[in-house]
């Protein structure tokens, strides 16, 4: 840093170090026009506040998710005076906690005494691949965060139920697929009928932007009120009807489309498997089944509109 000059001066390494990108991701930055050239001193490069200032505001965008072709155009907005304040509300709103619920912490010898008191790593190994868990590297003891106390709340109460947790993080892992489809199609509505007008300019105004940000705040909470009213109705009503299949005197009838046993000749089921293998017998009879079952329904078709008829 410079002592001649009353603003802050780095050079290439110092400004590495105090905005924690690298020497060449900075050099990468000024080729892709993402970084204004230093100011040129006899042979060395001079940097100022202003770049260090660009570097943390780049891997702000990064760290939620921009490309970096994005964040060029938000930046041209910035540099050509059409604003970015609202584009960074905006960015911060959608970026923002979408819960009120706050992350709590737990050690290891509370967590598996929370499933029984045994240890079990296959387990932990399934919560942080799936974010029910992180792992604290900064403390003394094994302790982990817990992004949504809530939902370590229900496999807790599940796993005192008696479900197994391989049981409970499969099931997780299928809910989510399936809560991440309705976010997308949420998403998809709400771009198509509310947010479409924000973003006919790319990047869009300071002045729509902000106006955007504010209509995230109002619709933020209606997704989450859909999916309790809609998930409450269907838990009752299947929940109803489940209740009454179990307790008729009548036994519940069978689906039809339930797997059955059937018992071919050893011969048959010999040849199928040098011609398919083991694994493919159960798909080779089927396919072949329902070939033969086509066949007949042509055939049938055929003779039934036959000129001799």
């Amino acid at each position: 840093m410079s002592e001649q000059s009353a603003q802050p001066e780095y050079r290439i390494e110092d400004l590495a170090h105090h905005s924690g990108a690298t020497v060449r991701t900075i050099r990468a930055y000024q080729d892709r026009g993402l970084l204004p050239r230093p100011e040129r001193r006899g042979r060395s490069n001079v940097y100022g506040d202003a770049h260090l200032a660009r570097l943390r505001q780049i891997a702000d965008l990064l760290d939620r998710g921009y490309t970096l072709a994005s964040i060029k155009e938000l930046l041209e907005a910035w540099d050509t005076g059409r604003g970015l304040g609202g584009v960074l509300g905006l960015v911060a709103e959608v970026h923002g906690p979408w819960t009120d619920e706050e992350a709590d912490r737990i050690s290891r010898a509370d967590l598996d005494a929370r499933f029984g008191g045994t240890p079990d790593e296959d387990a932990i190994r399934d919560a942080i691949e799936l974010g029910v868990l992180e792992r604290l590297t900064d403390r003394e003891t094994e302790e982990y965060l817990v992004p949504s106390p809530q939902e370590l709340a229900v496999a807790v109460e599940l796993y005192a139920a008696g479900v197994p947790l391989a049981a409970i993080t499969g099931h997780l892992r299928e809910l989510r697929d399936q809560v991440e489809h309705i976010a997308s199609r949420f998403l998809e509505f709400t771009t198509e009928h509310v947010f479409a007008r924000y973003l006919e300019h790319r990047p869009p105004t300071d002045a729509d932007a902000a106006e955007a940000a504010t209509m995230v705040r109002r619709l933020r909470p209606l997704a989450q009120q859909t999916v309790d009213a809609e998930l409450a109705r269907a838990m009752r009503l299947l929940a109803t009807r489940h209740l009454q299949l179990h307790l008729s005197p009548e036994p519940p009838p069978s689906r039809g489309d339930e797997p059955r046993p059937i018992a071919l000749p050893a011969d048959t089921v010999r040849a199928v498997q040098e011609l398919v293998g083991p694994d493919g017998v159960a798909a080779f009879v089927a396919a072949a089944t329902e070939r033969e079952l086509g066949k007949r329904t042509l055939d049938a078709l055929a003779a039934r509109h036959s000129p001799q008829n």
